[in-house]
């Protein structure tokens, strides 16, 4: 097998990288445009990673939230979380900036922080592992998050320009 070339998103200096929200990469696909958000909730290899109940239940109330937006859920394609557990990734169709998307995130925040009530789709039904949710973290990572976010400066909104921009 021939060498690969390393992936865009392997590219970023988790060394330096700060909490925030970034442009991930902007894809085209004809005259389809996908932007694909990082949301950075830890900075990778400094702080403990996100608990996987509490990544859990945010997928299931971020997605809940951000699909059913009255503006936005039509151009949201997917949110999911990291495969390192530090964020979650939310596409959108679309070419966007990281200020851009800022007011549905806090929005989303401020909606997951005073969410009570049963977890969208925890269920035997709807998910393959139902009972793996934790509300309470989730809100206290949504107002960890919310912080950064409140005033952000660059370094919370465009990675590291040493190795990307």
């Amino acid at each position: 097998m021939e060498k690969m070339e390393k992936i865009a998103s392997f590219t970023v200096d988790h060394i330096r990288l700060s909490r925030g929200v970034f442009v991930s990469r902007i894809d085209r696909f004809g005259d389809t445009v996908l932007t694909t958000f990082d949301l950075r909730f830890k900075e990778p290899n400094r702080e403990p990673v996100i608990d996987m109940p509490v990544m859990h239940t945010f997928e299931h109330l971020g997605a809940t939230f951000l699909r059913s937006h009255t503006v936005w859920g039509h151009s949201i394609v997917y949110f999911g979380p990291m495969g390192c557990r530090t964020g979650f990734y939310l596409i959108v169709a679309g070419a966007y900036k990281s200020v851009d998307i800022l007011p549905l995130i806090q929005e989303m925040l401020e909606w997951i922080i005073h969410f009570e009530g049963d977890i969208p789709g925890a269920a035997p039904s709807d998910c393959g592992n139902w009972r793996e949710h934790n509300l309470e973290m989730t809100r206290y990572e949504a107002v960890r998050y919310q912080e950064v976010l409140q005033k952000p400066a660059e370094h919370n909104l465009r990675y590291p320009c040493e190795v990307r921009c």
